[in-house]
C-alpha cells in the first residue's frame, strides 16, 4: 500500500436521496421470515415490496447451501408429525411439482425428522409463491439505513445498489434481515452473545456412486474420528453431515466451523471477519471432501460440484422484545397465550469443535408454541422482526433460527401488519386473538391441539 493515511475519515457531501417506491409493507430480507411475511402481507391485501441482497430467496437455504428445512416436523410422544403448515405448504407443493422434494427423513441420531430439497427449486418456488399474492421484489439491493419521521417510527429504508443510492418508503416495516438491521439502526434495543454460535460453509458433492455408498452418512464421523486418533488428520468440528439429495448421485455436505485467529467464531456483521471465513471455510471444505473422497465406500470419483455461494451465519444480533423465548420454553414444551406457531426442533449449539444437541423429554409432544412479542421490538411503532433475529436467547435461538419457526414467523409478521395497518395501530396493539384467527383461516398451525 502506497501513501499516508493523512485522516480517519472521508468527508462526504449532503445529499438528498430519492424516493424509488412507496408501498403499506416494507420486507428486508428474503430468507424463511421474509419471503413468508411478504407473501401474508400481500395476500391479505397490502401494497408490498421485499427487498433481498441477493438475486434469489431462500436465505441460507440457497444462498448458504443449506439445502435441507430442518424445523418443519416435531416429534410428538414418539410419533414424527409435520407442525408447520399455512403458507409453508404451498410453498413445499410447489417444489413437488418442481419434483424438487424429498421425502422427510431421520436427522440427528434418528431423534427428528428433516426434509432435504433442491435448491433450484426452493428459489423457483418462492418467487412463484411472494408474486403470486402480488408482492413486489427487488433483488440485488442492500439496505444501509433508515429515515424516522419520529423518534418510534420509520418513514422509509435507505438501500444501495447497482443503480445507486434511494429510499423506499413505508407504511409498515418487517425486518426479516437476520441480523436485526433495520430494528438496530431504528434504534430498537437489542442484544448479542459474548460468544456467537460458530458459522459455517455448505458444499455439494457429486458423482457418488450410491449403490456403494450405502448409509455414508452413518460411517463418515467414524471414519473422522478414528483419522483424528490416529493422528492423520484434524477436523473443525465433530458430528459431520453428509447425506443425499433428491437425486442419490449427489450429497450435501455440512461439516466445517469458521472461527477467527483466536479461536473465537466469525462474526457475520464483520466484513473483515466474514472474509476470513469465506476462504478459511472453503480450504476446509477441500480438505475434507479429499478425506471423504478417499476414505468413504462410494465417493472414490466424486467431487465438488458447489460450494455455497456465502457463508451461513446462525447468530448476530437478537431484538429485546416483549419476550424472549428461551432454551427452558424449547425443552419444556412452553405455551403461550399469544401463540403464532410452534417450533419442534432441539437446541442446536455449535460450540467449538462440536455440535450440542438437546431435545425435549422423548414422551413429551416435542413442540414449544412461538410468542406474538417475540417478534414486537422496543421503541419501534411500525416495525416487526422476524427470523433468527427475533427476540430469543442464545439458548432459545439456537432452536427457534432454523426454517420451520422463521416461516412461522414470517406468515404472523406479515398478517400482523396487515392488521396493524388496518386499525390504524402499532405492532404492539392489534389484537392477537383475530390475528391467531386469521393465521388458523391461512392454514397456519398454532398448537392450540396436537397436530394430526
Amino acid at each position: 500500500m502506497t501513501g499516508i493515511m493523512s485522516t480517519p475519515t472521508v468527508h462526504e457531501p449532503a445529499r438528498s436521496t430519492p424516493v424509488i417506491g412507496e408501498y403499506d409493507v416494507v420486507v428486508i430480507g428474503g430468507g424463511p421470515a421474509g419471503l413468508m411475511a411478504a407473501t401474508a402481507a400481500s395476500r391479505h391485501g397490502m401494497s408490498t415490496l421485499l427487498v433481498e441482497m441477493y438475486g434469489f430467496l431462500g436465505g441460507a437455504g440457497t444462498m448458504g447451501g443449506l439445502a435441507t428445512f430442518c424445523g418443519m416436523h416435531a416429534r410428538v410422544f414418539g410419533t414424527d408429525v409435520q407442525s408447520i403448515h399455512g403458507y409453508a405448504d404451498e410453498l413445499l407443493d410447489r417444489m413437488r411439482a418442481l419434483d424438487g422434494l424429498n421425502e422427510p427423513h431421520l436427522s440427528v441420531a434418528d431423534r427428528i425428522q428433516a426434509l432435504s430439497y433442491d435448491i433450484s427449486a426452493l428459489k423457483l418456488a418462492a418467487d412463484e409463491l411472494v408474486t403470486s399474492g402480488g408482492a413486489e421484489i427487488l433483488f440485488h439491493t442492500r439496505a444501509v439505513g433508515v429515515a424516522r419521521s419520529a423518534d418510534d417510527r420509520i418513514d422509509a429504508v435507505i438501500v444501495e445498489s447497482k443503480s445507486g443510492r434511494a429510499a423506499v418508503r413505508g407504511r409498515f416495516f418487517i425486518d426479516g434481515s437476520g441480523d436485526a438491521d433495520i430494528a438496530a439502526w431504528a434504534g430498537a434495543p437489542f442484544e448479542r452473545s459474548e460468544k456467537l454460535m460458530y458459522p459455517s460453509l455448505m458444499f455439494r458433492i457429486n458423482g457418488v456412486d450410491s449403490d456403494e455408498a450405502g448409509e455414508a452418512w452413518r460411517v463418515v464421523r467414524e471414519q473422522m474420528e478414528q483419522a483424528e486418533a490416529a493422528g492423520t488428520h484434524t477436523f473443525p468440528r465433530k458430528k459431520p453431515i453428509v447425506r443425499p439429495q433428491r437425486n442419490p448421485l449427489e450429497w450435501r455436505s455440512n461439516l466445517t466451523q469458521l472461527s477467527n485467529a483466536d479461536g473465537s467464531p466469525v462474526d457475520g456483521t464483520d466484513v473483515h471477519q466474514l472474509t476470513r471465513g469465506e476462504l478459511q471455510g472453503r480450504r476446509q471444505v477441500w480438505d475434507a471432501f479429499e478425506f471423504i473422497r478417499d476414505h468413504t465406500p462410494g465417493f472414490r470419483d466424486s467431487y465438488i460440484v458447489d460450494i455455497a455461494p456465502s457463508v451461513g451465519i446462525r447468530e448476530t444480533r437478537r431484538i429485546l422484545g416483549g419476550l424472549q423465548l428461551t432454551e427452558e420454553d424449547v425443552l419444556g414444551c412452553a405455551d403461550f397465550d399469544d401463540t403464532i406457531g410452534v417450533n419442534g426442533w432441539p437446541v442446536e449449539a455449535h460450540v467449538t469443535g462440536d455440535v450440542a444437541f438437546r431435545f425435549a423429554p422423548v414422551d413429551s409432544r416435542g413442540y414449544n408454541q412461538l410468542p406474538y412479542r417475540m417478534l414486537v421490538p422496543q421503541r419501534v411503532e411500525n416495525l416487526l422482526v422476524a427470523g433468527r433475529c427475533a427476540s430469543m436467547t442464545q439458548g432459545g435461538q439456537s432452536s427457534g433460527r432454523v426454517t420451520g419457526p422463521c416461516f412461522a414467523m414470517g406468515q404472523a409478521a406479515g398478517t400482523a401488519a396487515a392488521m396493524a395497518l388496518g386499525a390504524g395501530l402499532g405492532g404492539a396493539d392489534i389484537d392477537v386473538s383475530e390475528l391467531q384467527r386469521r393465521l388458523e383461516s391461512d392454514g397456519a398451525f398454532l398448537g392450540l391441539e396436537l397436530p394430526v
